[in-house]
């Protein structure tokens, strides 16, 4: 069984922010495999899926991303999934709109959701897709900047992103996740 996470913050407001492209990856997901996102537990919105690979589900944290451990963690004990099964998405500063980065472990690298991720895990060695959302323009704050909605310009280059992150989930249902990030990170 596989998990696949996207991170962002619950409600309207924070609706295709750069904050919540995780969110926007996992719905893309659901509408691709025909998978509605109807089942609420474990402080999460989520679908259980039936693929030719096996059984996967898609979560999306209604805690806030700063809690996003506390959804995660009681949905993996309770499906007994583990650690090396779950894709984490997110969003990154430190890429250009639109990049994709694949790793295996790492550091939140200031990202709160991460920190959240780590401590409720234990550990720092999870699968995870970052996407690229740029650095805020001088004299903006950081949490305004992610908060915020991708500009007319960004969008075509987000929407390609959110496409080819579904297309690495999807390769790493069938292909071990190093693989798959040589083949995306190329």
């Amino acid at each position: 069984m596989k998990l696949i996470i996207g991170l962002g913050n619950p409600g309207k407001p924070y609706e295709h922010t750069r904050h919540n492209i995780g969110f926007d990856v996992i719905d893309a997901l659901a509408d691709k495999w025909s998978a509605p996102l109807n089942q609420m537990k474990f402080n999460g919105m989520y679908a259980t899926v039936h693929r030719p690979e096996g059984k996967v589900i898609l979560l999306k944290p209604l805690t806030y991303m700063n809690l996003s451990g506390e959804s995660v963690r009681p949905l993996m004990d309770y499906f007994d999934v583990a650690v090396e099964d779950i894709i984490v998405i997110y969003d990154d500063l430190d890429l250009e709109t639109g990049k994709l980065r694949l790793r295996q472990k790492g550091s939140a690298g200031g990202h709160n959701g991460i920190k959240s991720l780590i401590q409720h895990l234990g550990t720092q060695e999870f699968n995870r897709i970052r996407i690229g959302v740029n650095r805020p323009p001088a004299g903006m704050k950081v949490a305004d900047y992610v908060l915020a909605k991708f500009s007319a310009e960004e969008q075509s280059i987000v929407h390609t992103a959110i496409d080819k992150c579904v297309d690495a989930v999807e390769a790493a249902l069938t292909k071990p996740f190093l693989d798959v990030m040589n083949q995306f990170n190329a």
